[in-house]
């Protein structure tokens, strides 16, 4: 029964329309029942991952792991498995993989015993020349565990021949490449990194007298930290004996923050820039309806992701906001027998329309994304089922023609549809009566930044410009798969 459980929840996992999560991290110092802490912060950075999840802790005298397929809350809610893991010092992280398997052994944190001491790794990203690193190590004789790219860095750390750890850890991230954010324990102190165009996003909190680093600024308010700052981007944060140091060993870059933290990944709570997740979103949706010429009777979201950019669309326009279509947030713990009639119900395991809010009316239907289309395809068939009288797509971000390199799971190019058709025909493919995506402008004024004055940042935007601000090194085309491959051949070599 377990087994076909599993199962379906992989099939359930296909359904998703939209770019697989990232990982989060977390990090505590010094603080009373840090593994405790970190569980909390982990809990609250649910949505980055949901693979597997693990912890590190350090009592000042030893290490402690403890990793698990699954969620947080099934994992490490009970207090013989966080008595595992004693000590004031703690660090977490939680995997969606975007490279390697799924296996045990790629849950991080990763854990090392080096010539200057121990070091634990948490992980959120990718690497663009893991696959030449790891060739090269392997050929000087490393010996790899894991199909992770993480363990890249922490073979380089290892390797390293500067004496204190800290000297290590800036030796291994002046050879990686890519986009990552990195949250590390040494003996002595809580480390964390972020890469040089602050791709991934990592942030500072305080809790009384303890320092907190996390992936979202949600997993600081959910142990109520305080909120000080972002680790800026190609900073190296050092805290040790309650201090915080900074360290700057990079060239300058331009910050070029991931642009899909404010249009899905980041929780609508966190903190991007001053402003939530929810209000950039809003604002998102806002700009979309500046650009719709499109009369119709009522505004409906795609929940959850479309939520607040439909919100903003149907306030800026003065129109009504109606819950057209009602979420299952339990699909994933669903019992039920993976039979292929099942599997074939596709959408609706997740969505269903809401007759009486959309019957005989005109919809303007708002979504954040739109990948593959199969699953718009589904549901605006599923509103016109159920009495809509027109479907009018409506979605609060530009055409993605382009995959992620940085530790976003996207589809192949041949896959994104956007990069094989055209507005009309992805229109007609999805069953729309029209359909518009936000522009490239209107998503930069909408988020704050401008992409044509050099005196502000710019966002990472290569799923809709090709502009990718690090080049991936390693031959990888455009597939996961292609990399997985050649991370396994690099060590079987």
């Amino acid at each position: 029964m377990k087994k076909r459980i599993k199962t379906l929840k992989k099939k359930l996992k296909n359904f998703s329309p939209k770019l697989k999560e990232e990982c989060g991290v977390f990090g505590v110092s010094n603080a009373k029942d840090a593994s405790a802490l970190t569980a909390l912060g982990l809990h609250a950075l649910q949505h980055r991952g949901q693979e597997g999840c693990g912890i590190v802790s350090f009592n000042g005298k030893q290490y402690f792991s403890e990793k698990r397929f699954g969620l947080v809350g099934d994992n490490f809610n009970k207090e013989k498995v966080l008595n595992k893991l004693p000590g004031n010092y703690a660090i977490g992280h939680n995997r969606y993989s975007t490279t390697g398997e799924n296996t045990l052994r790629n849950i991080q944190p990763f854990f090392a015993d080096t010539n200057a001491g121990g070091i634990g790794v948490a992980h959120n990203g990718n690497l663009t020349n893991s696959i030449s690193l790891r060739k090269k190590l392997v050929e000087d004789g490393a010996i790899f565990y894991t199909t992770s790219d993480t363990e890249t860095i922490v073979q380089l750390i290892a390797k390293s021949k500067r004496a204190k750890t800290i000297d290590k850890i800036v030796d291994a991230i002046f050879q990686i490449q890519g986009g990552f954010a990195l949250v590390m324990l040494t003996q002595t102190s809580l480390v964390g990194v972020r890469d040089p165009y602050g791709i991934r996003p990592l942030v500072i909190g305080k809790l009384k007298n303890s320092y907190v680093l996390a992936s979202e600024t949600c997993a600081l308010d959910i142990i109520g930290a305080r909120f000080i700052r972002d680790v800026e981007n190609g900073e190296i944060v050092l805290i040790e004996n309650n201090q915080l140091k900074s360290i700057k060993p990079f060239p300058l870059k331009k910050v070029r923050p991931c642009v899909f933290e404010y249009i899905y990944f980041a929780r609508p709570d966190s903190i991007l820039d001053g402003k939530t997740a929810y209000e950039h979103r809003k604002n998102l949706g806002a700009e979309l309806a500046k650009e719709n010429d499109i009369n119709a009777d009522i505004v409906v979201p795609v929940p959850d992701s479309g939520n607040a950019a439909a919100l903003g669309f149907a306030q800026n326009l003065g129109m009504n906001f109606e819950l057209g279509l009602v979420r299952n947030h339990y699909v994933g713990r669903t019992f039920i027998e993976p039979s292929q009639k099942i599997r074939s119900l596709g959408v609706k395991l997740k969505l269903n329309a809401n007759q009486s809010a959309i019957k005989n009316k005109k919809i303007i239907l708002v979504d954040d994304s739109l990948v593959r289309g199969t699953t718009s395809h589904k549901i605006v068939k599923m509103l016109y089922d159920a009495g809509a009288s027109e479907v009018h797509v409506r979605i609060a971000c530009p055409e993605i023609k382009y995959p992620d390199f940085y530790g976003v799971d996207t589809p192949t190019k041949k896959e994104l549809l956007a990069a094989n058709k055209t507005n009309y025909e992805i229109c007609k493919y999805i069953g729309a009566k029209t359909l518009k995506f936000l522009t490239l402008d209107g998503m930069y004024r909408a988020i704050g930044f401008d992409k044509r004055n050099e005196n502000y940042p710019q966002l990472t935007d290569h799923y809709f410009t090709g502009d990718y601000p690090v080049k991936p090194i390693d031959e990888l085309g455009d597939s996961k798969i292609t990399q997985l491959s050649l991370l396994n051949t690099a060590s079987n070599n």
